[in-house]
């Protein structure tokens, strides 16, 4: 293909997002406290991100602006998200009737980030993907002429192989 390879790239992120517990059920205090209101502040903002892209999939309200720097765990995650990517989500909930309206929240959360629907596509050279096509037409038409029971353009053997080495040439030369 002209000397150019083509490359594929993927990137993994792997992030908990446990921690918005009870205070009460905690019993969390001074800095376990603060951190867990951070965490809090920061699932809430993913939340809004995660409704957002939802909106956008579903075709309301597109004019909204995903805002992704309200937190640094949004920012991170914004190519997971609303990039060219396909994701993955997991949600773990606690068993239990005490936990009933952690796993509730848990599940509707969940629930959110399954409507955002991403479109992935593979980002390839303009040149590279014209040379694919053109490479894929010209297999699909030998074939189409094999199957019409030729393969011979009436030309003599030798003409039709300079012309073959020719058309070869452009195509690499491209």
């Amino acid at each position: 293909m002209g000397g150019k390879e083509g490359s594929t790239k993927s990137a993994i992120n792997i992030v908990d997002l446990a921690g918005s517990e009870k205070t009460s059920q905690a019993g969390t205090s001074g800095d376990r406290l603060a951190e867990g209101n951070a965490i809090n502040k920061s699932l809430s903002c993913l939340g809004n991100v995660i409704e957002v892209l939802a909106d956008h999939s579903q075709g309301k309200n597109l004019k909204a602006v995903v805002p992704f720097r309200d937190s640094k765990l949004t920012m991170m995650l914004k190519d997971a998200l609303g990039g060219n990517s396909s994701t993955i989500m997991v949600a773990a909930i606690r068993p239990g009737h005490t936990y009933y309206e952690e796993t509730l929240a848990t599940l509707r959360y969940a629930d959110r980030a399954k409507k955002i629907k991403n479109k992935p596509t593979i980002n390839e050279d303009p040149q590279q993907k014209l040379i694919r096509e053109l490479q894929e037409e010209n297999a699909r038409l030998k074939a189409q002429l094999e199957a019409a029971g030729g393969g011979h353009s009436g030309l003599d053997p030798e003409a039709e192989r300079r012309m073959r080495e020719e058309y070869e040439a452009q195509m690499r030369h491209n």
